[in-house]
């Protein structure tokens, strides 16, 4: 079929930042799309977290989250220099309800072109 024009975001597990099964295939399909549609632009991963925990802590979670799908990428053939990794903790949530479903949402790395 024909490549998709945007990156998909890619979402973590409470406090963790382990590619999850479900992440691999968009990793995939994002890492297709960059090849083909933007192969030299340059692309700010920002890391997010849910509320829960101190800011400090969420930007260091976050910073792991999008460093982790830097490499996974990076494994298949995006070049690493046109990946910048940007933690924004929670300041910047995506979803402002304070349930499960919402903080899931938050909990994500989101593609950004320079």
């Amino acid at each position: 079929g024909s490549l998709p024009l945007t990156l998909e975001d890619v979402f973590f597990d409470f406090d963790q930042y382990l590619i999850r099964p479900e992440a691999i295939k968009i990793l995939e399909l994002n890492a297709k799309v960059l090849h083909k549609r933007f192969s030299d632009r340059k692309l700010i991963l920002q890391g997010h977290c849910d509320e829960r925990g101190t800011e400090e802590y969420n930007l260091i979670l976050g910073e792991r989250r999008a460093a982790a799908v830097k490499n996974f990428l990076k494994d298949l053939g995006v070049p690493p220099e046109n990946l910048r990794v940007l933690s924004l903790g929670k300041m910047q949530p995506f979803c402002f309800i304070p349930t499960v479903e919402c903080f899931q949402k938050n909990r994500r790395v989101h593609f950004v072109f320079e």
